[in-house]
């Protein structure tokens, strides 16, 4: 691979630059760490602002310390004031000032595609992020993302509406769509196949996948939607780039990576 590389020099208006912003995973399987990680994969060059740091692992939350706004400001112009990302993919953020503060330095500088993750509880069942912030989040941050992307239980949180079948998804979603330009709704957490829902231009489309039989899911909604911004830098619309954001998720978790005692990472060096 490095001799590879060394014949062919990489050319860097070749390539893509795409900017994760949320928080670091101690145990590397969400977070920052699973952005890096899947943006690596797609042979995109990654970077990050960093708003919380956690202590956890597969087990559970142990601990989270915020960065504080005015240092995630100074990490977002350092970014942008030097190498400009292609894409930028939201994550954690858990109270309102740093939500504030990150849509006051997108909106300054306007980047041309924001991805934004709805996290709110991790996968073993901790809350990450404030209530009021939950408000904040709605009505500031996620309207002026290019797609957000909600969990079944998030749905429920942010739509106010119970979501048992795929019928509940699509109201759902129609709810979320008249505040924000696309949304996909992740049906990971419903019974049967893990399909899911994206609504945009007033139009749905479903994605159909047979369940992995593997319960090692830590960190996939960070993995997905960090696809996702990457295939849209690449210049895939939503619907295809939810489509091959989704069949990497599926190779990842597939792969049958086993770590840790509790709900494990996936493997993301998969093509």
């Amino acid at each position: 691979m490095i001799a590879k590389f060394a014949e062919n020099k990489i050319k860097s208006e070749e390539i893509k630059k795409i900017l994760t912003i949320a928080g670091s995973d101690s145990s590397g399987g969400a977070g920052i760490q699973a952005d890096l990680k899947t943006i690596q994969a797609h042979h995109m060059y990654g970077m990050s602002v960093i708003t919380s740091i956690t202590a956890q692992n597969t087990t559970g939350v142990y601990g989270i310390d915020d960065v504080s706004p005015e240092f995630v400001e100074k990490q977002i112009d350092a970014v942008f004031g030097d190498i400009r990302p292609d894409a930028v993919k939201i994550g954690m953020v858990s109270n309102v000032e740093i939500i504030k503060m990150i849509v006051k330095k997108l909106k300054e500088y306007k980047p041309d595609i924001i991805v934004a993750d709805t996290v709110m509880v991790s996968t073993s069942g901790c809350m990450l992020i404030e209530e009021e912030a939950k408000r904040v989040l709605s009505k500031e941050l996620f309207p002026i993302a290019d797609i957000i992307t909600p969990n079944v239980p998030e749905a429920e949180v942010l739509s106010g509406i119970e979501i048992r079948t795929e019928n509940d998804m699509e109201k759902a979603a129609e709810i979320l769509s008249k505040n924000n330009k696309a949304v996909l709704i992740k049906g990971g957490h419903m019974a049967g196949e893990a399909n899911d829902l994206l609504r945009v231009n007033h139009q749905n489309y479903w994605y159909k996948a047979m369940r992995v039989n593997n319960d090692n899911t830590h960190g996939t909604g960070c993995t997905l939607s960090s696809a996702i911004a990457c295939e849209m830098a690449d210049g895939k619309d939503i619907c295809d780039a939810v489509k091959a954001a989704k069949r990497y998720v599926y190779h990842a978790i597939s792969a049958g990576l086993n770590l840790g005692n509790g709900s494990g990472p996936l493997w993301h060096d998969v093509d």
